[in-house]
């Protein structure tokens, strides 16, 4: 009697041993497949756009987003390659296909009622607030200008957005207008301090709000 219930006992013991192991093989496994797929998904590929002139590079950027990539960041410069510059990055992610496609619009001018009046045709056309950056362009004759960039998204509903430029030289006077912009549903975008033809050397900021 005790053989037999010993022997009853070990053989589904034996049976289940293959499965306890592959268990334990694939809990093992699991989290170092789902670290390597994330560690995948994070890697980013870039791509460096340079050109003196703003209509340029809206024609580039647009290219590229064509393409998956998306805006990163922009500063305006002298470089060793092409002297005085706008220099755009564009990034995607390295796993493509699922990218959100976008199209861009870049705005440049000295004169703050000129780019008053180009941000609000632009916010009613959908387009959001991503970036600016002071820049010598070749626009006119390498004039320090104000360059704000501006995406939306390809083949979808758009939502209508109104913007506000403010321009002084008085960071007084900055707080003040920011405060009352912001008492009317305003947030602020971005911010810039440099020397510009809107007004010498002056806080230039830009805020946006939906559109109700």
């Amino acid at each position: 009697m005790s053989f037999r219930a010993e022997r009853y006992t070990k053989e589904p013991l034996m049976l289940l041993l293959p499965k306890i192991t592959l268990g334990l093989v694939i809990s093992f496994l699991s989290p170092l497949c789902i670290m390597a797929a994330g560690s995948i998904d994070d890697e980013k590929e870039y791509r460096l756009l340079a050109t003196t002139r703003t209509s340029t590079m809206q024609k580039e950027m647009n290219r590229a987003a064509a393409q998956g990539f998306r805006f990163s960041g922009m500063m305006g410069g002298k470089t060793t390659f092409g002297g005085k510059e706008i220099v755009t990055a564009m990034e995607r992610s390295a796993v493509s296909g699922n990218e959100k496609r976008l199209e861009y619009m870049l705005l440049a001018t000295s004169k703050t009622s000129t780019m008053q009046k180009e941000l609000r045709a632009a916010g009613e056309k959908g387009y959001t607030y991503v970036g600016q950056s002071i820049a010598e362009t070749a626009w006119g004759s390498f004039d320090r200008e104000v360059v704000v960039v501006l995406e939306r998204p390809v083949g979808k509903t758009l939502t209508r957005y109104i913007y506000k430029l403010l321009a002084t030289k008085r960071t007084k006077t900055m707080n003040k207008e920011l405060n009352r912009a912001g008492s009317m549903g305003f947030e602020l975008q971005g911010l810039t301090v440099s020397e510009t033809n809107f007004g010498g050397r002056e806080v230039v900021a830009i805020l946006m709000k939906v559109e109700d």
